[in-house]
């Protein structure tokens, strides 16, 4: 691991704080692996007989910024990207996958998780919550990069007709053996459709009681939301047909079903979230559940407009993911990586109504939130994680948030933790 600076100061052209106004010729202060201090360069000179024995590493023409929270990715999946063409419906894009996962090795996963752990690296993430589906690729891949890491582990049981105390069990298990300074596991029922209703009341009460976080997909498509809304519907259909017993359908919607197995709260991300009944938005937010959105997942599936604004004004906080590489298009020739930057893009474009300044608090402060560390991570203030990065400064200060959501490529500079991970120059 790179050496841990004990004390430094960070001078660069703008301080990005998000939870306070940008300032211009500035500096951090960090010291082991938190920030002490933010403010404007001059106020740091002034005492300067006091911070003599600190570092001053001067970035120059940069916008120094929280490090990105991607709060919803499946890094197992990168090496799919532009492999699966957008499908006619969601579950013909299921079946797609399920294919091209034969014969997939443990060190077709391994690859593919480390690639995509470098591609958000290089662009800006420094912590990622993300789906592990190969949970043997745990603690190994942990130690095998710097990002910070929120494992949730997917769990599942409709194919395999295990019985979901089974399926818990092994998960407790898996998480209690898995202890890391920085990283942590998590619990991640996929979603209502492939998940009986015991296992997801099992995974409610566990997670209470371990004061654990849990991410689940939901309403994440029409036949889905037809599936439990109606009792009917293409995949209503195929998965009767493959033995699911739906007698948990037809009695409203996949967010309703999750309130009533009592799998809403303020330690679950609902992911997706695409398709809301009325009231849905209240329930979400009088329950505290963080909603996360993938936009260029959303873009490559044509689902339905997502309703952020609905969701906003339930109080409900909104995050950012990347989702994985197996649902992001083609760009030209080009295969898609991950990038947190490239996401805020793709919701600025598709929603007009929202701000430049909202779109990096979802892809920061909000996901703090809902991984438990608001205050610590996505936001530069006296406390928090010295988690940041650096890419370069370009425009007006006064249309700084712009600024930031057009940059494109590689970060100039990443700090995790108080360690370089990507040092400048």
């Amino acid at each position: 691991r790179p050496p841990l600076q004990r004390r430094m100061i960070l001078r660069a052209k703008i301080v990005l704080p998000v939870t306070a106004p940008p300032i211009e010729d500035s500096a951090v202060l960090i010291s082991g692996n938190r920030i002490r201090a933010v403010g404007a360069w001059k106020d740091f000179a002034h005492h300067a007989s006091r911070i003599t024995h600190h570092k001053v590493t001067d970035l120059g023409e940069v916008t120094l910024l929280p490090g990105l929270i991607n709060a919803h990715c499946h890094l197992d999946y990168t090496d799919m990207a532009g492999a699966l063409p957008p499908p006619k419906t969601f579950t013909d894009w299921i079946g797609a996958i399920t294919a091209h996962k034969t014969g997939w090795s443990y060190s077709d996963y391994a690859r593919s998780w480390l690639r995509g752990a470098h591609q958000l690296l290089k662009t800006g993430t420094t912590t990622v919550a993300d789906i592990e589906a190969m949970p043997d690729l745990l603690p190994e891949v942990w130690d095998a990069t710097p990002l910070r890491i929120f494992s949730f582990l997917e769990m599942t049981g409709i194919k395999s007709r295990r019985p979901p105390k089974e399926i818990l069990h092994e998960a407790v298990g898996t998480i209690d053996a898995l202890r890391h300074q920085r990283n942590r596991a998590g619990f991640s029922p996929h979603a209502p459709y492939s998940t009986l209703p015991e296992l997801l009341r099992l995974t409610a009460r566990a997670a209470q009681k371990r004061k654990g976080r849990v991410s689940i997909h939901v309403a994440e498509s029409v036949q889905e939301f037809e599936m439990f809304a109606h009792a009917s519907g293409r995949m209503h259909d195929w998965l009767a047909r493959n033995g699911r017993d739906n007698s948990d359908c037809g009695l409203g919607s996949p967010v309703a079903h999750l309130a009533r197995q009592k799998l809403l709260g303020e330690n679950v991300l609902a992911i997706h979230v695409n398709c809301l009944a009325r009231g849905d938005a209240t329930l979400l937010g009088k329950n505290k559940t963080h909603v996360v959105h993938c936009p260029r997942s959303h873009d490559y599936f044509k689902h339905p407009k997502f309703e952020r604004e609905r969701l906003a004004n339930a109080g409900v906080n909104l995050c950012l993911g990347t989702d994985s590489l197996a649902t992001t298009r083609k760009v030209g020739k080009s295969k898609p990586e991950l990038d947190l930057f490239a996401e805020m893009r793709a919701l600025a474009e598709a929603d007009k109504t929202i701000s430049p300044e909202e779109i990096l608090r979802m892809a920061t402060v909000n996901g703090a939130r809902a991984l438990g560390f608001a205050g610590k991570l996505g936001e530069l203030s006296p406390g928090a994680l010295a988690d940041l990065i650096a890419i370069p400064f370009g425009g007006k200060i006064s249309r700084i948030h712009e600024s930031v959501l057009a940059h494109t490529g590689n970060v100039a500079a990443s700090l995790i933790e108080g360690r370089w991970v990507i040092p400048p120059g």
